[in-house]
């Protein structure tokens, strides 16, 4: 069934969909992932972003194979504008694998794209490379931040997530459940928002490099556990 907001796991949730087309890649050798996103995908202050980190885990995970982890991050961008990328960042690099980090500008930016316009574009995207039958796909939601907690900004945050598994319940594909893993973290593990947050970022939206390795490990051993793999 569909996530359940009020689980607030330390331990990122196992994805529910195997990684099958990935996983045949993996088999034959070489495999390649797409990073899409904003500045989580892109890189922000100095930070190494997710996807290099990614690089280095999966190449651990599967020491025998030729990995492969393109980014394709653009900060400040939203689902609308990620989608008009498609068809240059995603499909002309044959991905196996897809991981679209979505949803925190319309959240956050007061001239973001709307709630409306956000999910209509995760869902035409989400389609358009399902589509292909030859991709897996990944969303990541918001970060769990207080940019995105304020009173203005919360039930908007809450609804983002929501929509987002959603989506992906509907059309059977895995959402990475970054909101809930920080917020694990801040109310169950009791990790402050100091060592959460980029002390740097005087915006309190963008994750800090401890937040960010933990974070993509917790994303590595979520996609290792879902494919099917003999070494």
């Amino acid at each position: 069934m569909a996530f359940d907001p009020s689980e607030f796991p330390v331990q990122a949730k196992p994805f529910e969909q195997r990684l099958t087309n990935f996983a045949s890649r993996v088999m034959g050798g070489q495999a390649r992932v797409v990073a899409i996103g904003s500045s989580t995908t892109a890189g922000e202050g100095g930070i190494a972003p997710y996807p290099q980190r990614l690089l280095a885990d999966l190449r651990i995970k599967f020491p025998n194979v030729g990995i492969e982890v393109i980014n394709r991050g653009v900060g400040g961008e939203d689902a609308p504008l990620e989608l008009k990328r498609f068809e240059h960042d995603v499909f002309d690099l044959n991905p196996d694998l897809v991981i679209w980090q979505v949803g925190t500008n319309s959240v956050w930016q007061a001239d973001g794209p709307s709630f409306a316009e956000t999910t209509k574009a995760i869902r035409e995207g989400v389609d358009q490379l399902l589509g292909a039958k030859r991709i897996d796909v990944i969303l990541m939601d918001l970060q769990y931040v207080p940019a995105v907690l304020t009173p203005a900004k919360r039930n908007k945050a809450d609804a983002m997530v929501g929509a987002i598994s959603q989506i992906a319940y509907e059309k059977q594909v895995n959402v990475f459940r970054r909101f809930a893993l920080m917020q694990g973290w801040h109310e169950v593990a009791r990790i402050s928002f100091d060592r959460l947050v980029d002390p740097g970022d005087d915006t309190r939206l963008h994750a800090s490099d401890w937040t960010t390795d933990k974070m993509t490990w917790q994303l590595t051993d979520a996609i290792f556990a879902a494919t099917p793999y003999d070494t």
